[in-house]
């Protein structure tokens, strides 16, 4: 049997990759981090914003929060301030549920 090499996982990403996968603006991402102290991506030697899967969660989460819930800011830093773990598992699995459902949808285009 040929040996198999692991996928690599990406480690960081940029804001623009990050604003892609949110389907936002850069300038919401950096506003973003400047409100919620959760959000510390790492800057390289040009100052260039490095985001990390934690971050990716939890922009995850605020983007839940923020877009598809309502909230104020305020009340998102609120929700994650009283009940975070109860916040990103739900804002997790509306993701997963989202993801299935694109699956699904390709499915039935290709059949």
């Amino acid at each position: 049997m040929p040996y198999k090499e692991k996928e690599i996982e990406k480690q960081y990403f940029s804001i623009s990759e990050v604003a892609k996968m949110f389907d936002v603006n850069t300038s919401l991402i950096r506003f973003w981090e400047k409100e919620f102290d959760a959000i510390q991506p790492k800057k390289n030697k040009k100052g260039n914003r490095l985001f990390t899967r934690k971050d990716l969660q939890t922009i995850r989460t605020i983007h839940h929060l923020v877009k598809k819930r309502g909230f104020t800011l305020d009340g998102a830093k609120q929700q994650l301030k009283d009940n975070p773990d109860q916040v990103n598992q739900e804002a997790e699995v509306i993701h997963k549920l989202e993801d299935i459902k694109q699956f699904l949808i390709d499915l039935k285009e290709n059949l």
